[in-house]
């Protein structure tokens, strides 16, 4: 396995600690060991080294009522590059737990909180000051119990300074790839999802939910000009030409697509370029013209733009942050 630095200025990602915590949500607690705990390797994804951990070694019981055998102590957390905090039952945590999450995040590792994660997250303090995001159900609980958390209950998940929290269930792969895809880049992040049989890639900014889903026949339609958007992303796609091939009016396709899709066409559109440019500068040897003209951007101007707006870093500095792993 070839390892390289990032152009995020975080550690290299390397060492994956779970905390296996008491009252702890199976499924939350399997999409941190799938994205994280297989070798990957075998079809150019990333391998990690990968540990589950409790503060006392032994059985934990779920919030499923079945207990899980957990071998490894706390102690093996202090050099991790990534500590992941599941879902869990809404007690107050061992305080074992909380320094060990203080720790993390004073010397500068990632920080993960899946859903009610999050409240652990804000029991160590260390939201304090910060944007989160859980799930929508306890949103106004966490923000009530933890005012100085700036609580957005409307998005998939929210990364600030190295703290990444998510709402609930599938939304933690969504943040769970994030940071495989800001530490190795889009190629590792498509790969994991690929066999996982996920979306490799939805906006953190995208709603949790949808009041009133649309029927599906709508939904079919959407998938298909969603689709046909991907084929195109090189060409001027305004919503006049979208709604076109929906069948609907401009009105009507922007308001339907966001209640479907959980954001808008442009903005949905706009990350699709971004992904498609990020394979692009790290599989190729295009100019940076080139990538610019074949995603949509236009000009690199432009996309340097985009890039530095939603990845915090230039076209430049992302491909010489992970072409080597091609060189290599």
């Amino acid at each position: 396995m070839v390892w390289f630095i990032p152009a995020t200025g975080v550690s290299v990602l390397k060492k994956i600690v779970l905390l296996a915590l008491p009252g702890v949500a199976p499924f939350e607690f399997g999409v941190i060991c799938e994205v994280f705990g297989i070798d990957r390797s075998d079809t150019g994804g990333p391998s990690f080294d990968f540990t589950i951990t409790a503060a006392a070694p032994g059985p934990v019981r779920t919030s499923l009522g079945f207990d899980m055998t957990i071998e490894a102590g706390l102690e093996t957390a202090a050099d991790a590059d990534l500590i992941a905090v599941p879902a869990h039952s809404l007690t107050r945590v061992d305080e074992r737990y909380l320094e060990v999450i203080r720790a993390a995040e004073a010397r500068g590792a990632w920080v993960l909180g899946v859903c009610s994660g999050a409240f652990t997250l804000a029991q160590s303090g260390i939201l304090d000051g910060r944007r989160a995001t859980t799930h929508w159900m306890h949103a106004d609980q966490l923000a009530t119990a933890y005012p100085r958390i700036m609580v957005d209950p409307d998005v998939l998940y929210v990364e600030d300074r190295g703290v990444v929290t998510s709402a609930g269930t599938a939304a933690g792969i969504d943040a769970a790839l994030h940071i495989v895809r800001k530490e190795l880049g889009a190629s590792a992040a498509n790969v994991i999802a690929r066999r996982m049989v996920v979306p490799p890639q939805r906006d953190g900014g995208q709603a949790q939910y949808i009041q009133a889903p649309l029927s599906e026949d709508c939904a079919d339609s959407f998938a298909e000009v969603a689709e046909w958007m991907l084929q195109n992303l090189g060409e001027d796609l305004p919503v006049e030409q979208l709604a076109r091939k929906a069948l609907m009016s401009p009105r009507t396709f922007a308001r339907r697509f966001r209640a479907d899709m959980g954001t808008t066409p442009a903005a949905w559109l706009n990350r699709q370029r971004i992904i498609r440019a990020q394979q692009l500068l790290e599989q190729t040897e295009l100019s940076l013209e080139t990538v610019a003209a074949d995603t949509g951007f236009g000009a690199v101007a432009v996309m340097r733009h985009h890039f530095v707006k939603v990845l915090q870093t230039t076209p430049t500095a992302y491909r010489r942050a992970f072409c080597q792993r091609r060189s290599a």
